[in-house]
């Protein structure tokens, strides 16, 4: 009884050492230089303890919460001392490493829920954007097949109409190509070339034509609606499309009939003001030509909705003629100046006299020649007439100083035609 009185009080105090120390389990002090095999306590976390079948000799205090194992050894034991020892040592080891990494879990436990944030916050609006976008890839991957799909079926129901557009848009960059090369090479150009050149675009022309004769496309030059029905969007869009291509090759057949002219009669300079009127013409009837397809397709669309219907496509359709008004004022103005530079004679610089020549070599720097009709800018540089206007059609300073000699830059004197579709 003496003993068990002992043991318990021995118990308590190592309660509120234990308590107060910050380790987990801790042998008993006064069993730790033993060798007679006395009691030996260990204390353990409630939160550490897992649910197992206790012996006799478990003992747990209800007032701590904790558990304590005693552990005895016989008399018999003492030449196992060290071995024990050791064993205490790992445990005593172990449990530190135990309470540590339990100190150190909760600090651990709390970055996961900080990091999300953080790179929210880092991240931002572009992390959203990547996802839609990878949403999108994926989309489209599975969509892959369908699209390619419905892009034959689509093909092959318009394979007349877009064989039509791809060789309309071939021709028109084949030939503007090569009349701009016949322009460049003045009185070197092939009349053989620019004959050709006139009878392939009559040819693709007159191809065109009969092949949609019943269509009577013609119609749309002279300002007239074709006898397309019904008229809808694609129909009316795929006719001004065939309409603008066909006036661009007529004003390109025109230019070939110039450079088709001697150069006896029409000098370089009066070529180049005829390919320049020419071009603005040919726009101006670009801008007008698909004007009555466009106000009958918007009149005439709506008369199957009745009376409401008709008057709001009479409304778009005059809509439509005001802002088509406008463009074609803007078209007038340019008409006008053209006419205006056509009609004035322009030298570019002053005529060069012979010992200017001598001093510059006799050699134009553009052409590589000798001079003909040789002209003086404003920086003293000497060029053929027909050179430096050439020149001057696209750039506005000297080729060699790069001083600028004029303000106006005179477009389509070199025999272009521009690209762009007049689709309204």
């Amino acid at each position: 009884m003496k003993l068990r009185v002992q043991n318990d009080r021995s118990d308590s105090r190592r309660v509120q050492k234990l308590r107060e120390s910050p380790t987990v389990m801790q042998p008993n002090s006064t069993e730790r230089g033993g060798h007679a095999g006395n009691g030996l306590s260990l204390t353990l976390q409630p939160e550490l303890f897992t649910r197992a079948p206790v012996s006799g000799a478990a003992a747990s205090s209800p007032e701590s919460g904790e558990v304590r194992v005693p552990m005895t050894g016989g008399p018999g034991e003492s030449s196992g001392g060290a071995p024990s020892r050791r064993c205490r040592i790992n445990s005593h080891s172990h449990s530190h490493s135990h309470s540590h990494a339990h100190n150190r879990a909760p600090p651990s436990s709390s970055e996961p829920e900080l990091d999300p944030a953080e790179s929210d916050l880092d991240s931002g609006e572009p992390s959203a954007s990547l996802s839609e976008l990878r949403c999108l890839f994926r989309w489209l991957q599975k969509s892959l097949p369908f699209l390619v799909i419905l892009c034959a079926k689509l093909v092959i129901q318009h394979a007349l109409g877009l064989a039509v557009g791809i060789g309309l848009f071939t021709t028109f960059l084949y030939v503007n190509k090569n009349i701009q090369t016949q322009v460049f090479l003045q009185d070197r150009h092939s009349k053989l070339q620019c004959i050709w050149l006139l009878l392939f675009l009559i040819s693709s022309t007159l191809l065109l034509y009969y092949t949609f004769l019943t269509e009577t496309l013609y119609h749309c030059l002279i300002l007239l609606s074709p006898a397309i029905e019904p008229l809808g969007f694609w129909e009316t869009l795929w006719a001004v499309g065939i309409t603008n291509f066909v006036i661009k090759f007529l004003c390109m057949g025109i230019k070939c009939l110039i450079l088709l002219l001697p150069s006896s009669l029409v000098s370089y300079r009066t070529q180049g003001r005829w390919l320049m009127l020419t071009e603005e013409l040919g726009q101006v009837h670009q801008a007008i030509a698909p004007v009555p397809l466009w106000f009958r397709y918007l009149v005439t669309y709506q008369e199957t909705e009745g009376t409401p219907g008709l008057t709001l496509g009479v409304l778009l359709a005059l809509l439509y003629l005001i802002l088509k008004l406008l463009g074609l004022y803007g078209q007038w103005t340019s008409l006008m100046k053209t006419g205006r530079l056509f009609l004035r004679v322009e030298c570019t610089g002053t005529a060069a006299t012979r010992s200017q020549c001598n001093e510059a070599g006799d050699v134009c720097p553009i052409c590589q020649g000798e001079y003909r009709e040789p002209r003086a800018l404003l920086c003293q540089h000497i060029f053929c007439d027909e050179c430096i206007a050439l020149w001057f059609n696209r750039e506005k300073s000297c080729p060699l100083c790069r001083t600028v000699i004029t303000e106006k830059v005179y477009k389509w004197r070199d025999g272009a035609t521009s690209p762009h579709l007049q689709i309204y």
